[in-house]
C-alpha cells in the first residue's frame, strides 16, 4: 500500500510529464504563456488610487469599516466554537451557486473562510462604487469590472485547498481528480478556450436545429431559408428573421421544446423564413456593414416577397440583426419603400449610450488595437468574441467550469444553449470596425442624418410601422433601459415586452416554462422606470402575447406554400442549410 507522501510524489511526476508533453508539443516556452496587455486595466486603476489619494480620510473609514466588518465575524466565530447559535454576518447573493456544498455552512473553518472572502469581495466593490462619482463614467465602468474580476478569481471556491467538494475528491480519487484536470486544462489551453459542454452529445441539423425546411436562395452572405407549413392553413403576410451574425441563429431552433421557429410555424401559423449568416473567412475583410444591408436584409425581404407573390411582409430582428434592421427600415422609409409592414425586435440597441458592460471593451485605444489585429486576419475570431461574452458572466461561464473541469477533473454535462454558446463566428475586420466605432462609440445610428448606408442618410424617427420590442430585464449584453430609450420617438404603435430573465432566456423562452413571466405596455413616453410601474405583469412565456400581436397583422387564412413546390426558387440544400455548420 503506498504511502500518502508516494501517492502526492506519483501525481507531481504525472503532472510534470503532462506539461512537458504538451510544451513538445506546441513549441511553447512555458514561461511566456501568460503575456497579456493590460494598459487599459492600469491606466482605470491609476486614475482610480489618484482618486482615492485627494481624499484621505475616506481611505482611513474605509479601512476602520474592514476591519469593523471582521471584528464583527470574528465574534461570530467565537459564539459558534462555544456551542452558541449565530447568524451568519454575511451570506451570498442570491443565486451565487459557488458555495452551494453543505461544508460551506456546516464546517467552521470553511465557513469562516467563505464569510471572510464575502465581506472582503463585498468591501472592495463597496469602495470602488463609493469613488465612481469621482471618475468620468467610462473609467468608472472599467474599474468596478475589473475588480469584480478580481475578486471572483479569488475566490477560495477556485483553489483546491480552500474548496470542501475538491479536497473531499481528492481523498476519495487518490489525486487523480487533479491529475485529469491538468489534462483537461491542457488540452482547453490547446483548443484556445474553456470547454463548456460536451460537443460531441450534439450535431446541428441532427437533435439541434431540426424544423423542416429549406435552403431557398443563397448569397455570399446569407442563405435563406423556408420552413415547411404544418398547418391546413397560413396567415397571408409571410414572416422573415433576421439573428445575430455574432452568433448562429439556432438559438431560435434549438430543441423541438423550446423552439421559437417551430413555434412560428405551428402554432402562429407563420410562413416563416430565417437568414442563416455566412462564418465570414479573410477574403471577406472588406465586407461592411451597408453590404449586410443589402446583401442581407434587403436581399433576403426582395426573395421572401418574390417566392409568396405577396406585396409585404412582417420581420423580425434579434440583437444585432434587430440593428440592421432597424437601420434597413429607416433606410426603407427615406426611399419610400412600404415592403415591410411590422417589425418584431429581439433584446435590440438602436440607442448606445446605454450600452451595457461590453462598454468596458469599447473605447478609442481598444478598438484601434481591434483594428490592427483584424486587419491581420482579415476578420475577428470568433474564440475572443466568446471570451468576452464570458467575462460577463465570469462566475456562470469560467470559474464554475474551472472548478468543475480542472479542479474536480469532470467532463462538463451535455447543454444545447452552452454548445450554442461555443459554437462561434467570426466578425469581418470592415463591419466590426464600423459596427464598433459607429454605433458604440459615437452612437450615429439614433443621429438623425448622421449614418449614410447604400447612399441614403437614415433617420430612425422615420420608422413607421407598428414595432413589438421583446428585452429582458437581467440582459447583461442589451440592458433593457437602452432598448426601451429610442423607441418613443418612432411614429408607429409600439409595444414593449420586458421578460424576467437574461439575453439568451429571456428570447428563448417557451410556454411550458411555467416559472417565466413578464411585463407588457404600449411605450408612450420615455422614461423606461415609468413604463415599468405602469405596465402590468403577466405570468408566463410572451410567445402567446407576440403570437396574438402578429395575427392581427398578418393577414388572412391561405393555403399553406410548399418550398419545395416553388418552382421559380427549387431548394438548394435541408435546413439548417451549409453555412450555419461552418466552424470558426
Amino acid at each position: 500500500m503506498t504511502t500518502p507522501q508516494e501517492q502526492w510524489a506519483q501525481i507531481g511526476q504525472e503532472s510534470a510529464k503532462l506539461i512537458q508533453e504538451f510544451s513538445e508539443k506546441q513549441g511553447l516556452n512555458t514561461t511566456n504563456l501568460a503575456m497579456t496587455n493590460l494598459n487599459v486595466v492600469s491606466k482605470a486603476f491609476t486614475q482610480l488610487a489618484e482618486t482615492m489619494m485627494r481624499d484621505p480620510q475616506r481611505l482611513v473609514q474605509m479601512q476602520l469599516d474592514l476591519y469593523q466588518r471582521h471584528l464583527s465575524l470574528w465574534a461570530n466565530m467565537a459564539e459558534r466554537m462555544m456551542g452558541k447559535p449565530a447568524a451568519p454576518v454575511v451570506e451570498p447573493e442570491k443565486g451565487d451557486r459557488r458555495f452551494k456544498d453543505e461544508d460551506w455552512q456546516n464546517n467552521l473553518l470553511f465557513d469562516f473562510i467563505k464569510q471572510s472572502y464575502l465581506l472582503t469581495s463585498n468591501w472592495m466593490m463597496d469602495g470602488v462604487r463609493s469613488h465612481k462619482r469621482d471618475l468620468d463614467p467610462k473609467t468608472a465602468e472599467k474599474v468596478e469590472f475589473y475588480t469584480r474580476q478580481f475578486v471572483d478569481a479569488l475566490a477560495p471556491t477556485n483553489f483546491p485547498l480552500t474548496n470542501p467538494e475538491v479536497l473531499k475528491k481528492t481523498v476519495e480519487t487518490n489525486g487523480q481528480n487533479l491529475v485529469q484536470g491538468l489534462k483537461n486544462l491542457l488540452a482547453d489551453m490547446e483548443k484556445g478556450k474553456i470547454t463548456l459542454t460536451d460537443t460531441s452529445a450534439f450535431e446541428v441539423g441532427k437533435n439541434i436545429a431540426v424544423t423542416e425546411g429549406q435552403v431557398v436562395y443563397q448569397n455570399r452572405l446569407i442563405q435563406l431559408i423556408q420552413y415547411t407549413p404544418k398547418t391546413k392553413d397560413v396567415y397571408k403576410r409571410p414572416l422573415l428573421i433576421l439573428p445575430p451574425w455574432i452568433n448562429k441563429f439556432y438559438i431560435l431552433d434549438m430543441r423541438p421544446e423550446n423552439s421559437f421557429i417551430r413555434y412560428a410555424v405551428e402554432e402562429a401559423q407563420q410562413t416563416t423564413f430565417i437568414v442563416s449568416w455566412k462564418n465570414p473567412t479573410a477574403e471577406y475583410k472588406d465586407v461592411g456593414f451597408a453590404e449586410y444591408m443589402k446583401e442581407g436584409a434587403l436581399e433576403a425581404i426582395e426573395k421572401v416577397l418574390e417566392i409568396t407573390g405577396e406585396k409585404d411582409l412582417n420581420i423580425i430582428g434579434y440583437c444585432i440583426g434587430g440593428t440592421l434592421t432597424a437601420a434597413t427600415l429607416a433606410w426603407m422609409a427615406k426611399k419610400h419603400d412600404k415592403r415591410v409592414n411590422s417589425a418584431t425586435f429581439f433584446t435590440t440597441l438602436m440607442d448606445f449610450s446605454e450600452a451595457g458592460e461590453l462598454g468596458v471593451f469599447i473605447d478609442d485605444e481598444q478598438v484601434t488595437e481591434l483594428e490592427r489585429k483584424m486587419s491581420e486576419a482579415g476578420y475577428l475570431d470568433g474564440k475572443e468574441m466568446a471570451a468576452t461574452f464570458s467575462m460577463l458572466r465570469e462566475n456562470d461561464l469560467i470559474w464554475s467550469f474551472v472548478v468543475n473541469n480542472y479542479l474536480l477533473g469532470q467532463q462538463p454535462f451535455p447543454f444545447d444553449l452552452l454548445y450554442w454558446n461555443d459554437d462561434s463566428t467570426r466578425m469581418p475586420c470592415a463591419m466590426h470596425s464600423y459596427y464598433l466605432r459607429n454605433m458604440y462609440i459615437e452612437n450615429n445610428l439614433v443621429k438623425k442624418n448622421k449614418l449614410s448606408l447604400n447612399g441614403e442618410k437614415i433617420d430612425l424617427g422615420e420608422i413607421g410601422q407598428d414595432i413589438y420590442m421583446v428585452s429582458a430585464k437581467n440582459d447583461h449584453i442589451t440592458p433593457w433601459t437602452g432598448c426601451f430609450k429610442p423607441l418613443h420617438n418612432m411614429k408607429g404603435k409600439v409595444d414593449f415586452v420586458l421578460g424576467n430573465s437574461g439575453h439568451v432566456a429571456g428570447v428563448a423562452n417557451p410556454p411550458s416554462n411555467t416559472k417565466s413571466y413578464f411585463w407588457s405596455a404600449p411605450i408612450k413616453g420615455a422614461d423606461a422606470e415609468k413604463w415599468l410601474e405602469g405596465a402590468k405583469r403577466i405570468d408566463g412565456s410572451w410567445w402567446p402575447n407576440w403570437k396574438d400581436w402578429i395575427q392581427a397583422r398578418a393577414g388572412e387564412k391561405v393555403a399553406p406554400r410548399d418550398p419545395v413546390k416553388n418552382k421559380k426558387y427549387k431548394p438548394i440544400e435541408p435546413a439548417p442549410g451549409s453555412y450555419v455548420k461552418e466552424k470558426s
